[in-house]
């Protein structure tokens, strides 16, 4: 890890081309800090956007449970620090994760000397552990989930990584089944509280506006929700499939890529196939033009497709929506999560890989809140079958909604947990 330094400082300076963001504050990767020090921070990890989101739940009810509490958050990607920013207040720190390296953790934890730490979901990092452990840190693993995949990855690394999963203090999974693999790997699991997504409440502002707009359109809204490399291009494939088989099939699409770098591509692909593109920075407050025909995809009669290319806006995108095709899961990337698409009453229909939500793509399939696909053209017929039908629709995001208001109550229990664990540390 400290000979990898150089080739980390390479890729740092290549992905800033894209996103300037990876290039500032370069040397808080390497333990080099300009920022005076503390000795009772509350340290956050949440190394990308979800978990940024995931960790502003939680921060908002550890602020009520602990007043004058000072936060130092740490992320690794730059949409989580992006992000990260809006959570700080008066007296917190943000910087970036410091490289799992021994030199640069030891400078870490002798700038900051965090009362406990917490890691978000997965970030479970072999010489962090061994480095806290060393400068009497305690850690936590919160909202922890561990699929099936990435539990086989941890086994063939076991003098790494059972040391790292036995080195934390205390283990809060998502679900039994989390549990249960982070115990085969040596953590000390303490509670299964349940999954602090489904504490979220989406943004009433955005649902409002979102609903407005999807009054106004003439043809049902289908979104390709949180796309990852690849699916855009299954989906126009099985598009075209479908409207060659139903010619009078018509449809508002909205595409929402996962990273916002993505977008350009994104356009580019869909231009090459003659679609005309509505992106929403070009919306006004009367929203997207939806009274369009959009079943056509040819370059002689080309069609619009919304694209969503904006940060933090996915209520407003799936409160436009009918139904969502849940992206990441018809590649071999595990999905998104559907909690959100819930929580805005959207149904889902997802693809055969969610092995990373692999408690909650289930619960919300048990639920009739999502629907499972083989593949993308069967997806794709399943939103256009729901959408076609009102009473389906209706009843699918009835039990959307119902789905994610009977799975909160995760952000209470680990906020009572981390009291006992602060108030241990003071005993």
């Amino acid at each position: 890890m400290r000979l990898a330094q150089p080739l980390l400082r390479r890729k740092l300076h290549k992905r800033a081309r894209a996103e300037p963001l990876y290039g500032q504050f370069l040397e808080e990767r390497f333990g080099h800090y300009t920022q005076s020090a503390r000795q009772d921070w509350i340290w956050i990890h949440a190394v990308s956007l979800g978990e940024t989101r995931t960790a502003a739940i939680l921060l908002q009810s550890l602020r009520q449970a602990i007043p004058g509490m000072k936060l130092l958050l740490t992320n690794g990607t730059a949409t989580g620090r992006e992000e990260g920013c809006k959570l700080l207040q008066d007296g917190d720190l943000q910087v970036w994760q410091p490289w799992d390296s021994p030199d640069v953790l030891d400078r870490f934890f002798k700038a900051f000397k965090p009362k406990l730490g917490m890691l978000l979901e997965t970030e479970v990092w072999p010489l962090l552990v061994h480095r806290a452990q060393v400068h009497g840190v305690p850690l936590m693993l919160v909202n922890a989930r561990m699929s099936e995949k990435s539990m086989r990855q941890a086994q063939r690394w076991p003098s790494l990584m059972e040391p790292a999963y036995a080195g934390l203090g205390a283990v809060f999974a998502q679900a039994q089944d989390d549990a249960i693999r982070l115990k085969t790997l040596g953590a000390h699991v303490q509670g299964v509280f349940g999954n602090l997504k489904f504490d979220a409440k989406p943004d009433a502002a955005q649902l409002a506006l979102g609903q407005s707009w999807r009054q106004k359109a003439t043809a049902p809204v289908i979104m390709l929700a949180s796309s990852r490399e690849g699916e855009e291009g299954l989906w126009l494939d099985a598009w075209q499939t479908l409207i060659t088989q139903q010619p009078n099939v018509k449809v508002n699409w909205l595409i929402v890529p996962r990273h916002p770098q993505r977008v350009s591509e994104v356009e580019s692909l869909l231009q090459s196939k003659g679609l005309r593109v509505s992106r929403r920075s070009t919306w006004d407050l009367q929203g997207p033009a939806l009274d369009f025909d959009s079943h056509a995809v040819s370059s002689r009669d080309a069609s619009v497709v919304l694209l969503g290319d904006s940060l933090g806006e996915m209520a407003l995108y799936y409160s436009l929506s009918d139904v969502a095709l849940l992206g990441g899961s018809f590649e071999k990337l595990g999905g998104q999560n559907l909690i959100e698409a819930a929580s805005c009453a959207c149904p889902v229909v997802m693809g055969p890989n969610t092995f990373n939500f692999a408690e909650a793509s289930q619960a919300a399939e048990l639920a009739g809140a999502a629907q499972r696909a083989t593949d993308m053209k069967e997806a794709v017929r399943l939103a256009v079958e729901t959408v076609q039908s009102q009473q389906m629709q209706q009843t699918r995001a009835h039990h959307a909604a119902q789905f994610a208001q009977q799975h909160g109550g995760a952000t209470q229990r680990t906020v009572l947990a981390v009291q006992a664990w602060l108030n241990s540390i003071r005993d």
